[in-house]
């Protein structure tokens, strides 16, 4: 589940704008070494790539993969009904957000 939700909230991800892993854990409200090791298992699993910013060689950056975006639109299909509560919950927590 939490792997899902990180999954739709880099796809997501307002603006289309690159997404951080601090990007990432101020979405899904978790501590940043808890994403860390959440982004570790996606990159493992073939779905994340690390990509370092060609404008901060600093930062790094999350980019889905084409079995992320197979992955995604399969769960899309299948399951409607639980990816629109999910979508449900994500909308509330991202706006109780502060800005």
């Amino acid at each position: 589940m939490r792997q899902h939700q990180a999954l739709l909230a880099i796809k997501g991800y307002p603006g289309g704008r690159p997404v951080t892993i601090g990007d990432l854990a101020e979405r899904l409200r978790l501590r940043h070494h808890t994403t860390v090791e959440l982004v570790d298992r996606l990159s493992e699993a073939g779905l994340v790539e690390r990509v370092l910013d060609p404008s901060d060689q600093r930062r790094v950056l999350l980019k889905l993969t084409g079995l992320a975006a197979d992955h995604l639109a399969e769960l899309s299909a299948v399951h409607p009904d639980k990816l629109s509560r999910i979508e449900l919950l994500l909308k509330r927590a991202l706006s109780r957000r502060p800005e």
